[in-house]
């Protein structure tokens, strides 16, 4: 055998364990993955409740107003809070209402956000405990993912861990592990994961960034093994050139 076939075939086979090497970091990597069973964006959600039965008077808002902390959303009319106001049970003022003499309430937002749900409407009435409107926080959209894992994965879950939140239309955003809580159902850990990214901004990517988005969650699980730290640095690599 010539050097020259020698030379050709110790390429051949440098390639053939390159091939081998970069197949088998795709297979590590994919099982280091978990897809959601469900995900959807959320928002925290502020509820505006009543401790007073009484006749609405005044409505502000509507669905899909935005609100700054302290603007008006509803004024109701009561006798109870009449009641107490004039014996002294009752401020006339607080953060999250207004009262006035005649028995008269007018109900804040407590909150900056945007008015996800109304309950009640001028001109209704109103029940003590009741809800009058939801109020979705600003600046607190996350990722809310549900997962069926094996004890084995629920244990490679990482707080801080990267998911990879696809929209809609394809986009894929980053995120990161925020919080994870757990059920044990007949041997598998049905898990869910709350994801925050900088990405989630309100309106973004065309108005798809929004509170009650369908979405897909890719969670990343932790690596273990003596390959782990090449793999990483070798899956860097085949993600660069596009496998």
């Amino acid at each position: 055998m010539t050097w020259a076939n020698r030379a050709k075939l110790i390429v051949g086979l440098i390639l053939v364990l390159a091939l081998i090497l970069v197949f088998f970091v795709i297979f590590t990597q994919r099982n280091s993955q978990v897809i959601s069973t469900s995900a959807s964006i959320e928002a925290e959600e502020y509820k505006i409740g009543t401790d007073y039965a009484g006749n609405v008077v005044n409505q502000y808002v509507n669905v899909g107003d935005t609100v700054k902390k302290g603007e008006p959303l509803f004024t109701i009319k009561s006798l109870s809070v009449l009641q107490d106001v004039s014996v002294g049970l009752l401020s006339y003022d607080s953060a999250s209402y207004s009262v006035t003499k005649d028995g008269t309430m007018t109900f804040r937002a407590t909150v900056p956000g945007k008015i996800s749900a109304i309950d009640t409407k001028a001109g209704g009435f109103v029940s003590a405990g009741a809800d009058l409107a939801t109020i979705d926080r600003s600046d607190s959209l996350s990722v809310e993912g549900d997962y069926m894992l094996s004890p084995r994965d629920y244990e490679r879950i990482r707080t801080g861990a990267e998911v990879d939140v696809t929209l809609p239309n394809q986009t894929t955003i980053s995120g990161k592990v925020k919080q994870v809580t757990v059920q044990t159902t007949n041997g598998d850990a049905q898990t869910a994961i709350q994801v925050s990214s900088k990405y989630l901004v309100q309106g973004a990517y065309s108005g798809l960034v929004n509170s009650g988005t369908p979405v897909t969650a890719t969670l990343h699980l932790r690596q273990d093994g003596i390959l782990a730290g090449p793999q990483d640095a070798l899956l860097a690599f085949v993600q660069k050139i596009g496998l």
